[in-house]
């Protein structure tokens, strides 16, 4: 092998170590995420447990058939999981004019998307402003989905199941959004929060 020819050869391993050590930590975030253990990943994928232990401790190199398992069981797209970590630094800024709107039916809540397009699959957040009397009514999203209401200014009702509660502002409503869900205006004046949904697929530590 040429001089060009080792190098490349180096250069070829040292990624498939940087791919490999992100892998392992990815899908051992997803399984805590999900709260599976390894037993549970094994039964779901068809990937031997000890496979998956070596994975996750970065102690062998999967096959990308094995990879596309642990990716259909744990319910993400497989680029997801091969992507590197490593990105650039960056500053990203939105103006008003950047930002779409979603309006609800009775017109008095607007939500501003105010977080990144690129993480919509697994986090979505808004800036809720809504007019006393504004209604959100809202389809469950993925199974295993949360959101969050932090209230800035006014007071909202969050309806769940036929629960429901109330948060003022400083206050925080966190409940589950896999079911049908409803967010109200209740105050005398306008409401303004923050909403943040993790949806199923979210890594989390």
């Amino acid at each position: 092998m040429g001089v060009e020819g080792k190098e490349r050869h180096r250069e070829l391993e040292t990624g498939a170590q940087v791919i490999s050590g992100h892998l392992g930590k990815t899908i051992q975030r997803l399984r805590k995420a999900y709260n599976l253990s390894l037993s549970e990943l094994a039964e779901q994928s068809g990937v031997a447990k000890s496979i998956i232990s070596q994975i996750e401790r970065n102690e062998t190199n999967p096959t990308l058939a094995t990879i596309w398992r642990l990716s259909q069981a744990l319910d993400v797209s497989i680029e997801r999981v091969l992507a590197t970590s490593d990105e650039e630094p960056f500053i990203e800024k939105s103006t008003r004019a950047d930002t779409p709107i979603l309006v609800s039916e009775d017109g008095k809540v607007r939500l501003a998307i105010i977080g990144w397009l690129k993480t919509i699959e697994w986090l979505q957040w808004y800036d809720v402003q809504a007019e006393p009397g504004g209604v959100l009514d809202s389809d469950g999203h993925q199974r295993g989905s949360v959101e969050c209401l932090s209230v800035l200014a006014g007071e909202f009702e969050v309806e769940v199941g036929g629960v429901v509660q109330r948060a003022k502002a400083g206050e925080t409503l966190r409940y589950r959004c896999d079911r049908r869900h409803t967010v109200r205006a209740v105050g005398d004046g306008p409401g303004h929060a923050t909403m943040v949904c993790i949806l199923k697929a979210a890594v989390m530590d």
